[in-house]
């Protein structure tokens, strides 16, 4: 009798089991279908996943120009992780390519401290999500937030709960764009370390990085990048042969790439949080300087047809930049002045002389000032960009900025101070009840 029972039970087990997996199984396709049967999808794939319960890639047709749909259109890369929808919804409004989110492994901060479902939208201009051929005239901000709009709008028939926008950097700064031209399509927007560049040479990062950090870690910084500007004969084979090696293309001759590296390194050392321990001593060998110059300032950021090539014609339309600085160097570099180097050094022939256009940025600025949406703005101390960002907001409800201390272009929501990432969750739960 008793192994009877035994028998019982395990075919009771085994049944549930089936019935489980049957049950998984339907789920997935019946989300799968969803996804396949939205308007302006044409392919949708499952991707090998350990963050989601299910997760999916899919190119979402959109119009080049999204007021003239005649002019033609292009697929959009998407990534969907699914928990439920029942469950809120990040939508990550990426600036650049979003190869990165198909990692099995990937899930945006938000989402996992929520346990939201996930839409990561790889930008317009940007790997697999580029037109061809390659019309520069149709990569604007406002072709941008229509994009995330008609994919927002799409996905709701399928997560109907409030949604969540967020993006990092150029991300951050498409994430309150987004906001800007559709106010309504999110319930919450976290812009990371967004700027808002008024600009194309801006003029704020410069002065900022002149009294970053402490006196003496700013001298440690100027210091490396005199060390290898004294030492720039002894460099530039060094600097010829890696290039050679690499393949890279520039518009300048390779001297005053080698200058520009310099002049990009401060901006790049308090950007990303290298420690001032990294910086070699002054005695230091030349193999030294050189491989310590390329780990904070790799001289691909200026070459020509660069992968992130995109972002310079935006930056140099309507997004706005930054500049350098060149006085305390002025003894030692082959160029006298860098005013006009993204046009010179980063557009591609066709585009140069194009003008920079500051409506938008006046537009974020009145939007910003007139309106107070339910937004987060979070930033690093130390990060240059951070003095473009949006910290003289005040008296708002609403608009929330934290400022991680001694942080970088890394803050995020893990890496502010305790009391303040227990006021953004608790922000977050409260808006999205």
């Amino acid at each position: 009798m008793k192994r009877i029972q035994q028998v019982y039970g395990i075919r009771t087990m085994l049944w549930m089991v089936l019935l489980m997996m049957s049950i998984s199984v339907s789920a997935q396709q019946e989300l799968l279908q969803k996804l396949k049967g939205l308007t302006a999808v044409s392919e949708v794939r499952a991707l090998e996943n350990a963050a989601f319960s299910e997760k999916y890639v899919m190119y979402f047709n959109q119009p080049l120009d999204h007021q003239h749909p005649e002019k033609g259109s292009f697929l959009q890369r998407v990534v969907v992780g699914h928990v439920g929808a029942d469950r809120p919804t990040v939508v990550v409004t990426e600036g650049y390519g979003g190869a990165y989110a198909l990692n099995p492994k990937y899930r945006e901060e938000i989402s996992h401290l929520l346990n939201a479902n996930m839409v990561f939208v790889e930008h317009r201009y940007f790997l697999e999500s580029t037109p061809q051929p390659k019309d520069w005239t149709y990569l604007t901000a406002e072709n941008s937030a229509d994009d995330l709009h008609a994919i927002t709008t799409a996905l709701k028939t399928i997560y109907p709960e409030k949604w969540v926008s967020t993006g990092i950097s150029k991300g951050g700064q498409t994430a309150l764009l987004y906001r800007m031209f559709y106010p309504k399509d999110v319930e919450v927007s976290v812009p990371y370390v967004a700027p808002l560049c008024y600009a194309r040479e801006d003029g704020r990062h410069e002065p900022f990085i002149r009294q970053v950090s402490t006196k003496e870690n700013r001298a440690k910084v100027e210091a490396f990048q005199l060390a290898v500007l004294k030492r720039k004969a002894k460099l530039m084979p060094l600097f010829e042969a890696y290039c050679a090696e690499k393949g890279y293309q520039f518009q300048a001759p390779l001297g005053e790439i080698l200058d520009y590296c310099v002049l990009e390194y401060s901006f790049a050392f308090w950007q990303w949080g290298t420690a001032i321990a990294d910086i070699p001593v002054a005695t230091a060998s030349d193999e030294e300087l050189f491989n310590h110059l390329l780990a904070i300032a790799e001289p691909s950021y200026f070459q020509k047809d660069s992968p992130t090539l995109s972002f310079f014609v935006q930056a140099a339309r309507e997004l706005g930049y930054y500049g350098y600085d060149v006085k305390p160097f002025e003894n030692y570099l082959s160029i006298k002045s860098t005013h006009g180097y993204l046009n010179r050094l980063m557009l591609p022939e066709e585009l140069k002389g194009m003008p920079f256009d500051p409506t938008l940025s006046q537009r974020i600025v009145a939007f910003l000032k007139s309106s107070d949406p339910r937004m987060i703005f979070i930033y690093g101390q130390n990060d240059p960009w951070t003095s473009a960002g949006v910290t003289w907001l005040e008296g708002k409800e609403n608009i929330k900025v934290f400022i991680q201390p001694g942080g970088s272009h890394l803050a995020r929501i893990k890496t502010l101070p305790k009391a303040d990432q227990e006021v953004v969750i608790e922000l977050l739960k409260k808006w999205l009840e």
